[in-house]
């Protein structure tokens, strides 16, 4: 008598059980890609406008207004200035880069031909 090679119904199941396993376990890891992929562009975009903000400050010896601000900010981010800061696009989503008229940080511009004396974090 010829003997049949294969698996029996109790090893393909054993099997499955265990890609099921598996997959339960990987599925929350990769969950908060997304959420962690658009903080991670939020605070790149954040310290972008940081850093356009002290080369302007080196090149005008002065503080920069927003619409200043706006053009040393490079990149395929799309910034453009509104009054309260630098409006980037992330995944097609506005987010704005919020300025402010003091150093501290406490005082937000409100036009574009305000000076900016500190670049906020988006939140």
């Amino acid at each position: 008598m010829k003997k049949q090679a294969g698996f029996t119904l109790i090893e393909l199941v054993a099997v499955l059980v265990i890609l099921a396993l598996l997959g339960a376990m990987a599925v929350p890891r990769f969950s908060n890609m997304q959420d962690d992929a658009l903080t991670a562009a939020k605070n790149g975009s954040s310290m972008a406008v940081k850093s356009a903000h002290t080369i302007a400050i080196a090149k005008l010896r002065a503080l920069p207004t927003v619409t200043e601000l706006e053009g040393y900010v490079g990149g395929e981010a799309g910034a453009t200035a509104v009054g309260t800061g630098i409006q980037v696009t992330i995944g097609g989503d506005p987010y704005v880069v919020p300025t402010f008229g003091d150093a501290a940080c406490t005082a937000a511009t409100a036009l574009v031909t305000d000076t900016v004396g500190c670049v906020g974090s988006i939140p």
